[in-house]
């Protein structure tokens, strides 16, 4: 087998140090020694942020059916605090999360940045689509799940005549109260959005929709809850959500805006001073494998592999208008918005 495994540590003097050392940098990676450490440690933590709660604790039980004996400790909450969760843990020097998987892919050139992400090249990385290329630095994180943001109406409330075909519909007095939308402070997703549509449209695209009086959640997905409950009727959402529901005959309508979806990139890497530094690996190895991207597109995330073909509706990348942005648009981007965010929105 062909995979590498290397470690950096973001601090010295952890107990996970200690044992990252049986990982040596260089070694060929062996999934059964990784398996067999991985069921020594009995137990991966993984920070999620690319799908909901629900979702992310079915496919922690499936790792675990795959690798009995190593469990998931599914730590579910938005990009954002996420990441503010784990960067409070470094400057402590006490990491409990092993696996990131965040939502705002400048996240980890600036743990890189803090030698916070470990060096490793899973098996199966190599087998993924080429527009993810550019989105990544190999090596360190890599794109286990992506979704569009689209929009998406109450069905029952909203005819389909009436819904919002593009971004700027949202901005019709017609939806005044009607709009939900997520944060940009707080989903990875929603800065996404905010940042694309500031880069199409400026942003007085926001100031336009704030005479709207949007209801302002915090994940990208708790639009879908207020409109599937009727206290909203329009906004943005993550499309995996979005279709999901669909599924479960709730009345959501997902719509991709003329004026282009938004691609929201999920990498994961393995964290440098992981606890579970074999769990750790082998769960990255899993995340890449095509057991998990079949899985994750089957719960309507957009594929990362060839082959996968998409279902309910969904439409391929490929054939959909995207809004892209680039990693350093990413980076710069996002704080921006997020103040001019507070400044407009007043939250």
């Amino acid at each position: 087998m062909s995979t590498t495994i290397t470690r950096r540590h973001a601090t010295a003097g952890l107990g996970a140090v200690g044992a990252a050392a049986l990982l040596p940098r260089g070694a060929a990676a062996d999934t059964a020694s990784l398996e067999a450490g991985a069921r020594k440690e009995a137990s991966v933590t993984w920070y999620i942020a690319q799908v909901d709660t629900d979702t992310a604790e079915v496919m922690g039980r499936a790792f675990t059916k795959q690798y009995p004996g190593v469990t998931v400790q599914v730590i579910r909450t938005t990009g954002q605090v996420a990441y503010q969760r784990l960067l409070q843990e470094l400057k402590n020097n006490a990491p409990q999360c092993d696996v990131f998987s965040s939502t705002d892919i400048s996240q980890y050139p600036a743990l890189k940045a803090r030698n916070a992400l470990a060096h490793y090249t899973p098996e199966n990385a190599g087998g993924l689509l080429p527009q993810f290329d550019k989105l990544v630095d190999p090596g360190f994180e890599y794109p286990a799940a992506a979704t569009n943001h689209l929009l998406i109406h109450n069905t029952q409330k909203v005819k389909p005549q009436d819904a919002p075909k593009r971004w700027t519909d949202l901005l019709d007095p017609r939806w005044k109260g009607q709009v939900a939308t997520g944060h940009p402070a707080f989903s990875g997703c929603t800065g996404i959005w905010a940042l694309a549509l500031r880069k199409t449209y400026g942003w007085e695209f926001f100031e336009k929709l704030a005479k709207n009086n949007p209801r302002i959640g915090r994940s990208g997905n708790d639009p879908v809850t207020l409109i599937t409950a009727g206290e909203c009727l329009v906004g943005p959402a993550p499309a995996n959500t979005a279709f999901q529901n669909v599924d479960k005959g709730n009345p959501i309508g997902p719509v991709y805006p003329a004026d282009g979806a938004t691609l929201c990139v999920g990498p994961s890497a393995v964290i440098a001073a992981a606890p579970h530094p074999h769990a750790a690996r082998l769960f990255m190895e899993w995340l890449m494998s095509e057991t998990y991207s079949r899985m994750s597109v089957a719960l309507h995330g957009d594929p990362v592999r060839p082959g996968i073909a998409l279902t309910s509706g969904q439409q391929p990348l490929d054939q959909i208008p995207v809004l892209t942005l680039s990693v350093d648009e990413i980076s710069k981007g996002i704080p921006e918005v997020i103040e001019a965010w507070r400044d407009t929105f007043g939250d």
